[in-house]
């Protein structure tokens, strides 16, 4: 059996942008814009919004998604969908972040071949080129380095690898095609989700405040996965504004 599903953990609290998944992105909510793209993932047999607030969950029941209450008390998404996972007749678990109106279907799907024609893969996640000097530098974007295998070596926020400069102020064109961004969707073998999220939090993890440095921490590795797709997260206001003029030029 490899059957892939893919759930959107949603939570409603949100310090920078409060009551985030129900707000409104060109007329729709934000989380009906992530589920639509999500929904358009050929390799998923089932997509499931993993909310803890019932304001969420029956605006998805509304507009023809599913939805399931889940505790407040998740330290992270991942627990949340790990949650719902157990509970679910599937072997492949997609974890999409809420707040990623613009997601790729194609890119996800490309996430859930990658588990399924290589059986030694557990966990993989999408990479993408930094497009320039200040994206490599910002902290909340996080960097990812990995080996001919593409298999992930570290992530970080800062940028990585270091770069001797040779005297030159800034980096050229072809410099920055060594340095790629980590795009923060997973596919999960379900068994070793559920795993994941039984352990404590690790050193490096705690200290960078990335969670995916847990599992590399302990001795297991993450498949990475190439994208053209350019992470739109919705965290603030300006982002939304952002993404709404993204969308209008598609119109």
């Amino acid at each position: 059996m490899n059957r892939a599903i893919g759930i959107i953990p949603a939570r409603y609290g949100s310090t920078r942008l409060p009551g985030k998944p129900l707000v409104s992105i060109c007329g729709k909510p934000l989380i009906y814009r992530v589920w639509k793209q999500v929904s358009k993932a050929k390799t998923l047999e089932r997509v499931l919004i993993a909310t803890d607030d019932r304001r969420v969950k029956k605006t998805v029941e509304e507009f023809g998604g599913e939805a399931v209450l889940t505790s407040s008390d998740f330290a992270s998404g991942s627990d949340r969908v790990a949650a719902v996972a157990k509970r679910l007749d599937c072997n492949i678990v997609v974890n999409i972040q809420g707040d990623e109106p613009l997601i790729s279907p194609v890119a996800i799907d490309k996430l859930v071949k990658a588990l399924k024609s290589d059986r030694n893969v557990l966990v993989a996640t999408l990479v993408s080129s930094v497009q320039n000097e200040s994206e490599l530098k910002e902290r909340n974007v996080v960097k990812v380095v990995f080996n001919q295998d593409n298999q992930a070596l570290y992530f970080s926020r800062q940028p990585i690898p270091f770069w001797l400069t040779n005297g030159k102020r800034n980096l050229d064109a072809q410099s920055l095609q060594s340095f790629y961004t980590h795009i923060g969707v997973y596919a999960f073998r379900k068994n070793f989700l559920l795993k994941f999220v039984s352990w404590k939090p690790s050193r490096l993890e705690k200290l960078e405040r990335l969670e995916q440095l847990r599992i590399l921490e302990n001795g297991y590795s993450i498949k990475v996965v190439k994208t053209n797709y350019r992470s739109q997260a919705v965290d603030t206001p300006k982002d939304v504004k952002r993404v709404e003029k993204i969308l209008r030029g598609k119109r």
